[in-house]
C-alpha cells in the first residue's frame, strides 16, 4: 500500500479567518478547503468534494478585510490568507462545517 502523503502542505504558522462571524486560526500555506478540512476533519474528508475544480461544491465568497472587494472562489483552488473574510459558501461546505455552528450565507448554485 503506497503512502498518499501528508494531508497539509507545510506550515510554520497559523493565520486567523473568519467565517460567518467566527474566528480560527487555520494552517498558513494550504489552500481553503485544506484549511477547513482542519477546522472540521471528519466532515469534510465525507464532504462529496473532487478537490479538483470540476464539482463546483466549493465554491465560496470571500474578501480580503474591510474595503476589499467582494470575491467568489473556489476553495480547492484558493490559498488561504491572513485576513481572509469567508461570507458565503456552497451547501456542501455549510453542511460539513455545521458542527462549528456558523451562521453562512449559502451560496447559490450555478450551472457550468
Amino acid at each position: 500500500m503506497s503512502n498518499p502523503g501528508p494531508l497539509f502542505r507545510p506550515y510554520d504558522k497559523l493565520v486567523k479567518i473568519t467565517l460567518g462571524e467566527k474566528q480560527f486560526e487555520v494552517p498558513d500555506g494550504n489552500m481553503l478547503l485544506r484549511a477547513l478540512q482542519y477546522l472540521s476533519p471528519e466532515d469534510v474528508s465525507y464532504g462529496k468534494f473532487c478537490w479538483n475544480e470540476e464539482c463546483q461544491y466549493c465554491r465560496v465568497n470571500y474578501d480580503l478585510g474591510p474595503d476589499t472587494q467582494n470575491r467568489t472562489a473556489i476553495s480547492c483552488k484558493l490559498m488561504v490568507q491572513d485576513g481572509m473574510r469567508v461570507t458565503e459558501v456552497a451547501q456542501e461546505i455549510k453542511y460539513c462545517l455545521r458542527k462549528l455552528g456558523l451562521n453562512l450565507k449559502v451560496k447559490a448554485a450555478t450551472k457550468t
